[in-house]
């Protein structure tokens, strides 16, 4: 009940549409109640009193009624669902939002697949249930109030003894009901496998073609579809059991009824039109009864989903502001990092690092593969925090500062070309949203991105397609040296900046970034040693820990790590 009040409350701020859906239930079922009330007096007048007006106004009548019933149902369906809808939008924004607002290790311990599925399955099966339960329990529970009020006067002791059948309905609804709520999770945790495979197989598309391994690719799928299906039938198993075992025990209560009912007529006791009145009002009151069962299932599926939605609503980030964090208006650019440790998965990742960078210097960081240099840059931007010591900028620890602040202050040109399926000019803006298009075109010069840009269709407009797909390696990389130029930051990270470029494309690039990194605090982390020979200072890193410090000359003449992995480039 607690998933169930809270995917309510998110429906209070559409109270008018839920009003006016109400007052239309009520006409919905006041017609149910009057139709079956006006049963009994209309087979006396028909068929005893042999009223012939009435006989011939009667079919206008049930015209007119169900014309009426009509549009109350449409006004009632119209409201309560849009309203739902309204409340799922807001639910599904709000799972977006938190989750954009979490940390790195979030995403790296979740597949990107399986939280496309809890924004789109889970929050659409969630949809589902809402409109469905909202709907029919207003509708059919008004029905079904104004039907038992109907039978209930005109027979008291034949109502009972047609509802004492209802409460045995009750524990086998809660058993599948519980079952098909169990079984929606895990289905669902399905679907988010079979999306995570779809995801990665596509986005890595052409390594698949490259190796031939549509086969293997192909049953994993199945593999997974296979294990979906099995959650699935039996979720179908159980919702397909329900209705006939709760029509079974009704079918109890409509023969009691029949056969009491039947001896007070064949007594005296009871007219048949009396009888026949209260007939129709049982026939038509099981039915939004039996709906109102049906919708429990339906709720327990939804509600199943939309545990996994509040799940990733409540998860809360690591990487918060500090109670007293500041903004910061002017930044010089130092940065240090003061015997920083990091820990990731129960693993020293970093072990007692320090540097100090002053405004203008770039700082080199190189080493062997998986030594840590990407996780230390990560820590500027409070990708991660620290496990301990402290990163300080212009001697203010950067965890007192405020996160959107902080971001301000850094650029980053990441290894990994990331752009989105849109516009060049809009990916180039990303660095500064309210940019003009000069400001956009300057920025595109300065990275050697502009003569390229021209000569494509429609120049700054042409949509590069997902992650950029339209265009080369080279021109990716541009694009996001672009980007890091138009935000103007203080602070620059360069993480393998032109690991994707050309030679030719490498020399116009190192010339921008040249330019790009005046006045300016840079990290650079390089695997290609050619780039960073007039690097103020050199660090370099093996297995979470500086072994060495220095320039270029300083470093060669040391003999050490940095000296061995420049005789290996250069031999």
């Amino acid at each position: 009940m607690g998933s169930f009040k809270r995917v309510l409350k998110y429906s209070q701020p559409y109270w008018r549409r839920i009003f006016l859906s109400v007052l239309a239930s009520l006409g919905v079922g006041g017609m149910d109640g009057a139709f079956a009330y006006m049963v009994e007096p209309l087979l006396k007048k028909i068929f005893t009193e042999k009223d012939m007006t009435i006989f011939m106004l009667l079919p206008f009548a049930i015209i007119l009624i169900f014309i009426l019933r009509g549009a109350c149902r449409y006004i009632n369906d119209y409201y309560i669902r849009t309203a739902g809808q309204l409340a799922i939008q807001d639910i599904r924004k709000l799972i977006y939002k938190n989750m954009l607002g979490l940390s790195l290790r979030f995403y790296n311990n979740n597949p990107t697949g399986v939280l496309m599925s809890r924004v789109i399955n889970d929050v659409a099966v969630m949809q589902e249930g809402v409109a469905n339960v909202i709907t029919g329990l207003f509708r059919d529970g008004f029905g079904a109030i104004f039907l038992l009020g109907v039978i209930f006067y005109r027979n008291w002791q034949l109502a009972i003894i047609a509802f004492l059948v209802i409460p045995m309905t009750v524990y086998p609804a809660q058993k599948i009901g519980g079952k098909i709520k169990k079984l929606s999770g895990h289905s669902l945790g399905k679907i988010g496998d079979i999306s995570s495979i779809i995801q990665q197989t596509f986005s890595g598309i052409k390594v698949v073609k490259a190796f031939g391994l549509e086969n293997v690719e192909n049953s994993k799928f199945e593999l997974h579809n296979r294990s979906y299906y099995a959650y699935l039938r039996r979720s179908i198993k159980y919702e397909s059991l329900s209705a006939p075992i709760m029509e079974m025990i009704t079918s109890f209560g409509i023969a009691a009824v029949i056969w009491f009912g039947g001896t007070q007529v064949l007594h005296g006791k009871m007219t048949a039109a009396e009888f026949f009145s209260f007939i129709a009002a049982m026939v038509l009151v099981y039915n939004p009864v039996k709906r109102l069962i049906n919708s429990y299932n339906s709720i327990q599926r939804s509600l199943g989903a939309a545990d996994r939605v509040f799940s990733i609503i409540d998860e809360r980030t690591e990487i918060i502001d500090a109670p007293h964090a500041k903004d910061i208006e002017k930044v010089n650019g130092d940065v240090e990092f003061r015997g920083v440790w990091f820990r990731y998965i129960g693993e020293d990742v970093l072990k007692d690092i320090s540097i100090t960078a002053k405004k203008g210097e770039v700082i080199a960081l190189v080493g062997p593969s998986g030594g840590g240099k990407t996780t230390l840059v990560s820590l500027i931007p409070r990708f991660y925090d620290v496990t301990s010591g402290e990163i300080l900028l212009d001697g203010n620890d950067i965890r007192g500062i405020r996160l959107k602040e902080l971001m301000k202050q850094i650029a980053l040109v990441d290894q990994e070309t990331i752009l989105f399926n849109d516009t060049i000019t809009n990916n180039i803006r990303y660095g500064k949203p309210h940019a003009d298009d000069s400001e956009v075109t300057n920025a595109a010069r300065a990275a050697f991105a502009h003569d390229f840009i021209m000569t494509l269709p429609e120049g700054y407009e042409t949509n590069i397609g997902d992650r950029g797909v339209r265009l080369s390696g080279g021109q990716r990389q541009r694009i996001c040296i672009a980007r890091a130029i138009l935000k103007d930051a203080p602070i620059l990270i360069l993480d393998e900046a032109t690991s994707a470029l050309d030679t030719e494309s490498e020399q116009m690039v190192q010339k921008a970034l040249t330019n790009l990194m005046l006045n300016r605090t840079t990290f650079v982390i390089a695997h290609r040693l050619s780039t960073i020979l007039h690097a103020d200072k050199i660090v370099v890193i093996d297995k979470g820990e500086i072994v060495e410090t220095g320039s270029h000359q300083e470093l060669l003449e040391h003999e050490g790590l940095y000296q061995k992995l420049y005789s290996m480039q250069f031999a």
